[in-house]
């Protein structure tokens, strides 16, 4: 009895201290350089339970630059999300700034005036930051004070207006419009070119059957043979016209690649099987 409870408080131990991992970090370390390079970077550090009791300076030209190794359990390791928040206690908006993060743990975040949002800039207090990590798993996230940052407007400049917030309500009527009228060219240039096409159908017919041997005794045996095929062929051409005639007056061409595929086809097939009867008779010498 004694040897098989050695087992169960093994178990009992090890789900213990799984269960008691979390997230920490180390060699945090905060840095303020400046755009104009006078003297060396102003460099503190800070650790888990032991935020900055004085608050960090940043101005217009500053560039805050936060450095630290993320671990779990004491190892160091890359955790799936690693930002720095910055808050302002008084109205209690944030701003998350993700720390780029290695393999190692060791990450960085640089932030500057023009990256912080309005609102923050503008606080009268100074704007609290605190270090988030967590990740998949049973160990448990952190949630750390870090340090305070006083900002520094330029007094040479009027300080940043604060944009309304948006309120959720009734708003202005909007009116789109996703297509413009369809502009057709003037009467007389349409009827002007409707008139020159029509006066060449004479001139057709005329070198239809005047030169180039048309015979319409042979109608009736072309559709006593293949009645179907002639009618259906023509009646197709007749109708792709048609639908071009539509899709000139407004209809749209989503509306006509269906008729117009479809009537194609069918043009095709009968098409195909009347100019075979054609040149049977052709053959026959019957035209």
């Amino acid at each position: 009895m004694r040897f098989s409870a050695i087992p169960s408080l093994f178990l009992l131990v090890a789900g213990a201290a799984q269960a008691a991992s979390s997230w920490s970090f180390d060699d945090a370390s905060i840095s303020i350089s400046s755009k104009k390079g006078v003297g060396e970077a102003h460099k503190e550090t800070f650790g888990v339970k032991s935020p900055l009791q004085t608050p960090i300076t940043l101005s217009v030209e500053d560039t805050l630059t936060v450095s630290l190794t993320a671990k779990d359990n004491g190892k160091a390791k890359r955790p799936h999300q690693a930002f720095l928040l910055l808050k302002d206690e008084e109205t209690g908006l944030e701003a998350p700034f993700p720390l780029s993060v290695r393999e190692s743990g060791k990450g960085k975040v640089q932030i500057t005036q023009k990256e912080i949002p309005t609102h923050l800039l503008v606080s009268s207090r100074p704007v609290h930051a605190t270090v988030v990590i967590g990740s998949f798993g049973s160990a448990q996230g952190l949630i750390a004070d870090a340090f305070d940052i006083d900002i520094k407007q330029d007094p040479n400049k009027p300080a940043p207006a604060v944009p309304s917030p948006v309120r959720y309500g009734k708003k202005p009527e909007i009116h789109h419009i996703f297509r413009e009228a369809t502009v057709y060219p003037y009467k007389i240039f349409s009827i002007t070119f409707a008139v020159v096409i029509a006066a060449t159908l004479p001139i057709l017919l005329v070198a239809w059957f005047g030169f180039l041997g048309a015979n319409l005794s042979s109608l009736p045996k072309a559709l006593g043979a293949a009645p179907l095929s002639h009618t259906t062929f023509f009646g197709s051409i007749f109708a792709i016209e048609f639908v071009y005639f539509l899709y000139h007056r407004g209809l749209s061409l989503g509306h006509i690649l269906v008729p117009v595929a479809v009537l194609g086809t069918t043009a095709v097939l009968s098409g195909t099987k009347a100019l075979g009867e054609v040149q049977r008779r052709r053959l026959a010498g019957e035209r």
